[in-house]
């Protein structure tokens, strides 16, 4: 008979995935990796100058004590766009002991580094609690971009909310300075989400971050008209909100009843920030 065993009795792991990336000749090369599992990069991909990275997970995804490293060291004028394989699922946490999974990753961008972050979205079963922390250090002539959406559970299953916990930590320093901070914490049984204020009736929400010296009010009126012009769904609404952040910074925020018509806006945010702060073509990168 074989042996099963629940999810929830594994063992946690911590997990490391570390890279540098350096530009030669205009190409940007993966110069050194450490990894332990389950997390790796699969593979980098050329992509006409920049590299092209996709980070594999070969488990069912982030189980309870479970914790994620990651290290991204971006030499001077190299690109690197990244991202993931599939949604990031987070498990239940069962054991109150053990706690939630954690995600934690630190970019240091030199000058006229570029990152492209764009993972896949975020799952949140029923009984999870996660923390996702972001940290990034930027130089002069950097930039940073980040997607994120994040999903209330499967909801094909009825699972809606029905998670502990997810926290999200971001932090930007720019030669130093800090120029960002967000310290989220949603907790469904504590907090009244479908509130008119809160999420009324919207279930998903996403978020593209950018950030750069570089980057001015002309690139934020840009990002604005481009998501202003996009087809509304019919029976899918979705709200969007373009704005500055303090320094150096946009901030593109959504909600609506599904991923992919956040992805969709999100993606927009992002190809019209490569045209107008990168000042390339809309990447097309099939995984």
């Amino acid at each position: 008979m074989p042996l099963t065993i629940p999810i929830s009795s594994m063992q946690a792991r911590v997990s490391e995935l570390r890279a540098e990336f350096q530009c030669s000749s205009g190409v940007t090369h993966l110069v050194s990796k450490y990894h332990t599992a389950p997390i790796k990069i699969a593979k980098v991909f050329p992509l006409g100058g920049p590299a092209g990275v996709i980070v594999m997970d070969v488990s069912p995804g982030l189980l309870a004590g479970d914790r994620y490293e990651l290290e991204w060291k971006i030499g001077p004028n190299a690109h690197v766009y990244m991202t993931n394989q599939s949604f990031t699922k987070v498990h239940p946490c069962g054991d109150p002991v053990r706690g939630g999974s954690s995600i934690v990753q630190k970019f240091q961008l030199q000058q006229g580094a570029v990152v492209e972050s764009m993972p896949e979205p975020i799952m949140l079963y029923k009984d999870a609690a996660f923390v996702n922390e972001t940290e990034v250090q930027l130089s002069s002539g950097s930039v940073w971009m980040q997607a994120e959406i994040v999903c209330p559970g499967r909801t094909l299953r009825g699972e809606r909310f029905q998670y502990r916990s997810y926290r999200n930590r971001l932090r930007v320093r720019h030669e130093g300075e800090l120029i960002y901070a967000q310290n989220g914490l949603i907790e469904p049984g504590k907090q009244l989400l479908t509130a008119p204020g809160c999420l009324g009736g919207m279930t998903h929400t996403g978020v593209l971050y950018a950030f750069s010296d570089a980057i001015t009010s002309r690139h934020v009126e840009a990002v604005r008209n481009a998501i202003a012009a996009l087809p509304q769904r019919e029976g899918q609404p979705v709200l969007a909100g373009v704005t500055a952040t303090h320094k150096f910074g946009i901030a593109v925020m959504t909600a609506g009843m599904a991923a992919w018509p956040l992805q969709e806006v999100l993606a927009e945010a992002w190809q019209t920030l490569r045209r107008v702060l990168l000042h390339q073509a809309p990447l097309q990168f099939h995984k």
